[in-house]
């Protein structure tokens, strides 16, 4: 069982979760009513703004399948989102970089899932490149917050284990 301690300890990273989803819900907007789809806004000379929208999951896999694979990235993220949320009621603040990743995660995943809910895509405008001849795959605040959480929980693990040592 769930102490009410243990809630309240989690609704500090349940809202940095819904910062990030408001924050990348923003940003979205913007891209989607500011650019034209596949215009490149150069920013810096590795950096631009450029509107793409993906059906598929991290760098387009299953872009190209018939429409099925929205439902089924949707049912992975609603999974996903209530174990980590049931995750951060079980450690509060009991390791709070385990804490901060898996907010990071909840804030992107629900962020992505709201656009696949609504628009049957993700919105992606962020788009890093070397020159004119390599390109990282456009991404959004939400692929950003899951990328970092991700980084911060592989870190602390192996942090944890280097100490256990």
């Amino acid at each position: 069982m769930i102490s009410i301690s243990a809630f309240k300890q989690a609704q500090r990273w349940w809202a940095l979760a819904c910062i990030l989803i408001i924050l990348d819900w923003l940003t979205k907007q913007w891209a989607n009513t500011s650019l034209y789809y596949g215009q490149e806004v150069p920013l810096l000379p590795f950096f631009d703004l450029t509107l793409r929208y993906n059906t598929g999951a991290a760098f387009s896999f299953l872009a190209q399948e018939s429409g099925w694979q929205r439902w089924f990235f949707a049912v992975i993220a609603i999974a996903v989102s209530v174990g980590i949320g049931w995750r951060l009621m079980k450690i509060g603040n009991e390791n709070r970089w385990e804490s901060l990743s898996l907010a990071l995660i909840l804030g992107g995943a629900l962020g992505n899932l709201y656009d696949r809910l609504v628009y049957g895509h993700v919105i992606d405008f962020i788009q890093i490149h070397w020159q004119q001849s390599w390109y990282f795959p456009a991404f959004n605040i939400a692929d950003s917050a899951i990328s970092i959480g991700v980084v911060v929980m592989l870190l602390e693990g192996f942090l944890n284990k280097k100490s256990d040592e």
